[in-house]
């Protein structure tokens, strides 16, 4: 065989040295982001993928505030111009009355929930129900556990998935209609709480995953279905950051659940005056993983120690100006960042 001319041997060396230069292009892609809305003790979760596609999980409170700051941090932080996913976690006025204006200053696309239960319902305001309907057309898809919202997957990044665990009362790996007390095996066995007939009880709990960073969502699911998540199995896992069930309210954020999750990151979406209950920050602040809490709001009924450290709050003051917190996953998934702009805070973590 004759050797290899000069020329070949130019195109050879280019080849390689293209190849050697293939992984830090991948590793300098984009991340995941999520970016917490303050919208008063309300709930708006905005997350965009390295993809570019974007989730809204809530759209807080009717009226022109909550949309309003939605749609500004979208387009001027986050920078997207529609949420490709809508996902409603359950019917109270606090996560879904914004949706209506919203649909107006930003185009939505796929919508999801856990379907209306029998209407009329007490705690299911009867005014934002139709306006709901008229802006999906009929068209919202029912999540049930075990579903799965297909996202666009990104060549040469970690594998991205958002998975349901938990809607309508019913955990993954239960039949429809199960109770929502489960008979508790564990030693100290877990209490329950009375039965929760509201709508909260039925949120939409899901496990988004970035190669192995892990972020939980479970809207305002309370204390017994929590349970069910975890007790006699993990369904959840271990999670890298925990978003606080229900603003901080001690119906929800059962000790059994967020010992079991062992999160690294928790982020409360609370209100000055809504949500940060005592309980349930000491809870998150005893957890032996947890290595930073961070907060949308100070709770101005209680101390610095049932509190966020205020490096880590992005607002203070009862009429505030609506400051979000952010946090990027690395390309690579393999790190973080929590960021509170308002107080020029960036905190780093690993994933695990």
């Amino acid at each position: 065989m004759r050797g290899r001319t000069i020329p070949e041997r130019a195109r050879l060396l280019w080849f390689f040295l293209a190849l050697a230069g293939a992984g830090p292009a991948v590793a300098a892609g984009k991340g995941l982001e999520i970016y917490w809305v303050d919208v008063e003790g309300g709930a708006a979760t905005l997350i965009v993928t390295p993809a570019g596609e974007s989730l809204l999980v809530d759209s807080g409170w009717p009226g022109e505030r909550d949309p309003q700051r939605i749609a500004k941090l979208a387009r001027e932080i986050a920078g997207i111009n529609r949420i490709d996913h809508m996902i409603t976690s359950h019917w109270h006025t606090d996560h879904f009355g914004g949706i209506a204006r919203l649909a107006d200053l930003v185009p939505l696309g796929k919508f999801y929930d856990h379907g209306f239960p029998p209407l009329p319902a007490p705690d299911i305001p009867a005014g934002l129900v139709e306006p709901y309907r008229r802006v999906t057309q009929g068209h919202s898809v029912v999540l049930r556990p075990g579903d799965e919202i297909k996202l666009a997957q990104t060549p040469g990044a970690p594998r991205l998935d958002c998975k349901i665990l938990a809607s309508g009362g019913i955990v993954a790996g239960e039949r429809a209609g199960a109770g929502e007390i489960r008979a508790c095996t564990a030693n100290p066995k877990h209490e329950a709480h009375p039965a929760d007939t509201s709508d909260n009880a039925r949120s939409l709990a899901f496990v988004l995953g970035f190669g192995d960073w892990r972020f939980f969502d479970a809207g305002d699911l309370t204390w017994n279905v929590e349970h069910k998540l975890v007790c006699p199995k993990n369904l959840v896992g271990r999670v890298t950051v925990y978003q606080v069930t229900h603003h901080g309210i001690d119906q929800s954020n059962n000790p059994a659940l967020i010992q079991a999750v062992q999160p690294r990151v928790a982020v409360m979406n609370n209100g000055a005056r809504k949500g940060g209950m005592p309980p349930a920050v000491r809870t998150l602040k005893a957890t032996p993983s947890l290595q930073a809490l961070f907060a949308l709001h100070r709770n101005v009924q209680t101390g610095p120690e049932d509190n966020a450290a205020p490096e880590r709050t992005a607002n203070d003051a009862e009429n505030c100006q609506g400051n979000y917190v952010k946090l990027a996953v690395a390309p690579d998934a393999k790190s973080f960042t929590v960021s509170v702009p308002s107080k020029g805070t960036t905190r780093s973590f690993t994933t695990r």
